[in-house]
């Protein structure tokens, strides 16, 4: 009995011993470990743990100006007021309340409620203006911090609203130029963090730059190619005739078909940047640059300009006009078939002036159908131009081996393919500017950026472009079009298109209405295209929706911008 209780302790002595063994290592490694946290690697985790109290300083976004430095969009600096309960211990809920109800402009009553929550922070007043910020902070309540925070404000209000575009900051989402400028926006060099406390309280030592601590840093501003004198035309004249003719939607575009620059871009529905969150779906698009159509007659400028750069036809050329024709199953006949039946052999001038289908037929059907898919493509349909806004469509072109004999027809007047807005403006301002296409830009460049966002593509020879510039300008001056200028020679065309189906299957009783064209014609300095989408009362053709529209933004955008008069240098001309 007692050798079994001896070797029993014998047994938990040994136990012990490895036990206090043990023991005795994990103390060691123990020690050897923090020795090496605080000793070896020390910078590792003083670093480590300054990081967890850095924050970087308040950052302004950049404004956006238009070319003459007037202000489109800006941020706004505002204060979210909070009441923190761990640090309410000099002042009662009754005393806070009395101080802030004056400031905050919220009565006593309401404002105690809120502050006798039962939560650890109550947000007392979002969005609040410096003003307020100021008179709380001479209060010195350590127990009311404020937040900075930024909104965007758009000084113009809905002006150039579908080219600015808006940001939201709580989301980080933007649209339009705040879009595409984002970088360059937000850019700041010298990026300067702060250490801060967990409530918020910066934590000075001897490498905090004061400076950094109350002025925040701002990204880079950007300039618009956009004028708002000429924007504000194109606005205040698209709005007068959708109301007049009730339209569902409409779009004017001036740009410098020698460069590429868009001094106006107006498009409707338009909305308020400033409260984006109220506008809908069809408000927020830039439906110019996203929705196809098809053109209609301003196309038969392309078709001509195709076969003219093809070595199809020339300045001279006369083309078989029968008034109408059948190509395959379809029946095409002129607009003003019943008052010019059978016009005969016409003039490329002719087929303008009196916006000859027939006549575009028979100029398509002088090329192949390769031919004329491929100088189409050289002028950019089926591409995207390059814009430097969000969410541009490529258009709609077939692949010329499914054309049959009526799509090759109806491609001559504009029914063949489906384009954008902007797609229009890029190729007539191509020939505006001897035949070289510009990338359309809102943005203005400096020499280094240009090289890289905007190219330069010669589509069609000098030669040919300004022969057909000269065929179009002897149409509006030789003619009775409403185009006409005392001052100006104009080369320019209208077109009128039946709106498709939205399944894309037939076409609705709804009209494109449009018109396009350039100004001086001797020397072009603006290209203006109009269009309004679904006008309804009276007669709804491009020539009487959207041709006065252009001429009255081209008689006030040549006053403002000071164009020189060319229609003493025109000859040839009768007028």
């Amino acid at each position: 009995m007692d050798k079994r209780k001896e070797k029993q302790f014998k047994m938990l002595d040994k136990r012990l011993g490895c036990w206090q063994v043990g023991f005795a290592i994990f103390a060691v490694a123990l020690i050897i470990h923090l020795f090496c946290l605080q000793i070896l690697d020390l910078k590792h985790y003083r670093i480590k743990a300054k990081r967890q109290r850095m924050a970087n300083t308040f950052v302004m976004r950049g404004d956006i100006y238009d070319r003459n430095g007037i202000k489109l969009a800006t941020d706004k600096v505002l204060f979210d007021i909070f009441l923190r309960k761990a640090d309410m211990e000099d002042h009662t809920p009754e005393e806070l309340a009395t101080m802030l109800s004056p400031i905050l402009h919220i009565p006593y009553n309401t404002l105690l409620k809120m502050i006798n929550k039962d939560t650890p922070f109550v947000l007392l007043k979002k969005g609040a203006d410096r003003e307020t910020r100021d008179k709380i902070a001479k209060l010195h309540l350590r127990e009311i911090p404020m937040d900075k925070k930024n909104i965007r404000i758009y000084p113009q209000g809905s002006l150039a609203s579908n080219v600015l575009g808006y940001y939201n900051f709580d989301a980080d989402i933007s649209s339009g130029v705040e879009y595409t400028a984002k970088d360059k926006l937000e850019k700041v060099d010298n990026k300067v963090s702060l250490e801060k406390t967990p409530k918020g309280d910066i934590i000075y030592n001897f490498g905090t730059d004061p400076l950094a601590t109350i002025v925040p840093l701002k990204g880079e501003d950007v300039t618009l190619t956009i004028d708002t004198a000429v924007q504000h035309i194109c606005e205040q004249e698209l709005y007068k005739a959708i109301s007049k003719f009730s339209a569902y939607r409409g779009a004017v575009i001036v740009m410098n078909p020698r460069n590429g620059e868009i001094l106006g871009y107006a498009t409707y529905p338009y909305y308020d940047p400033n409260n984006f969150k109220k506008a809908s779906f069809l408000q927020l698009k830039n439906w110019t640059i996203t929705d196809v159509f098809p053109p209609g007659s301003t196309f038969k400028i392309i078709t001509v300009a195709s076969a003219m750069e093809l070595g199809k036809i020339n300045k001279y050329s006369r083309i078989n006009d029968t008034g109408k024709m059948k190509v395959g199953w379809w029946d095409i006949q002129n607009y003003d078939y019943y008052k010019h039946p059978n016009p005969g052999m016409i003039s490329l001038e002719y087929l303008f002036q009196h916006s000859s289908n027939v006549g575009s037929v028979r100029v398509a059907q002088t090329m192949t159908s390769q031919e004329f898919y491929d100088i189409l493509k050289k002028f950019g349909l089926g591409e995207k131009t390059g814009i430097d806004l969000p969410g541009e469509s490529v258009g709609l072109i077939k692949k010329p081996h499914k054309w049959d004999s009526s799509d090759h027809a109806t491609m001559g007047y504009g029914y063949g393919a489906s384009v954008t807005a902007i797609q229009m403006a890029s190729i007539i301002s191509a020939i505006a500017n001897d035949g070289v296409r510009v990338t359309p830009h809102v943005i203005k460049y400096s020499d280094e950026e240009a090289e890289t966002k905007i190219q330069k593509v010669q589509v069609m020879s000098k030669e040919h472009a300004n022969e057909l510039t000269e065929i179009l300008m002897n149409s509006i001056n030789n003619g009775k079009s409403n185009l006409k200028m005392d001052k100006y020679n104009v080369a320019a065309k209208t077109g009128t298109s039946r709106k498709p189906k939205e399944n894309g299957t037939g076409y609705t009783n709804k009209l494109y209405t449009s018109t396009i064209g350039y100004l001086p014609a001797t020397d072009p300095e603006i290209m203006i295209y109009v269009i309004v989408d679904s006008a309804s009362g009276g007669e709804v053709w491009g020539s009487t929706i959207a041709a006065p529209i252009f001429k009255e933004v081209a008689t006030q955008v040549a006053h403002i911008l000071n164009l020189t008069p060319d229609k003493h240098d025109v000859k040839g001309s009768k007028n």
